[in-house]
């Protein structure tokens, strides 16, 4: 009986390539993602990668482009409303939903020096909701700048979460000493919990955080339009 033939193996492809560096991304973080680790995820020899990726930052570029048009695609599948403000809180938190999928994301969008063309036309949607509420395209434009990053569905952290302590004892120790120089930030913290972490992207950008600021600026935003 003759022996079976090999299944014809899958040909590489920057897509492909890219795909797989998300995957090893969301399986251990953003800081595994070598061209070693993708050749290995894929069955080939990371040199031969360069054919599809020209270096690290085209590397890096591509899986925005891969994680935006995941983003893009999710938010321009939701019901149209007339409503901007509600159409535009729908499509960040839809945003941000994405991000929780990926929470490594806000790292690698905060790193990049150019806006990708997907980037783009997601702010593009953005603009044109505002216009269909009656902004104009200097309060539009004022808009962007007051939503920042959670245009996109993340909170820049004021500080990296990297560098966090992970021990919460010795975090426990410090607030201790420091609460009679700093009563104030001593009593909130010592209040204040971040114990979802399915909800939270890095360090302290959870759910509630996010939408609180959220809901802040787009109200403020809606009396602005109405004068």
């Amino acid at each position: 009986m003759a022996s079976q033939a090999p299944a014809p193996r899958t040909p590489l492809s920057r897509d492909r390539v890219l795909r797989a560096a998300v995957q090893i991304a969301d399986a251990d973080g953003l800081d595994a993602v070598t061209m070693r680790r993708i050749g290995e995820a894929l069955g080939a020899e990371a040199m031969s990668l360069y054919y599809h990726v020209a270096n690290k930052n085209d590397l890096l570029d591509g899986i925005v482009d891969v994680l935006i048009d995941e983003l893009n695609e999710a938010v321009d599948r939701l019901v149209v409303v007339k409503d901007w403000k509600a159409a535009m809180r729908h499509r960040i938190l839809t945003a941000r939903a994405v991000l929780l999928r990926h929470p490594w994301a806000p790292r690698l969008l905060e790193s990049r020096t150019t806006m990708r063309p997907a980037v783009v036309i997601y702010h593009d949607r953005l603009v044109g909701l505002m216009r269909s509420g009656g902004f104009s395209y200097d309060l539009a434009h004022h808009a962007l700048h007051a939503l920042g990053s959670r245009a996109l569905g993340f909170s820049q952290e004021l500080f990296d979460p990297a560098n966090a302590n992970p021990n919460p004892d010795a975090d426990a120790r410090m607030l201790a000493e420091l609460a009679e120089q700093v009563p104030n930030l001593a009593g909130m913290l010592a209040e204040v919990a971040h114990d979802d972490p399915d909800s939270t992207i890095g360090w302290c950008d959870d759910q509630q955080e996010f939408e609180f600021a959220l809901d802040l600026i787009l109200d403020g935003l809606a009396r602005l339009a109405s004068r």
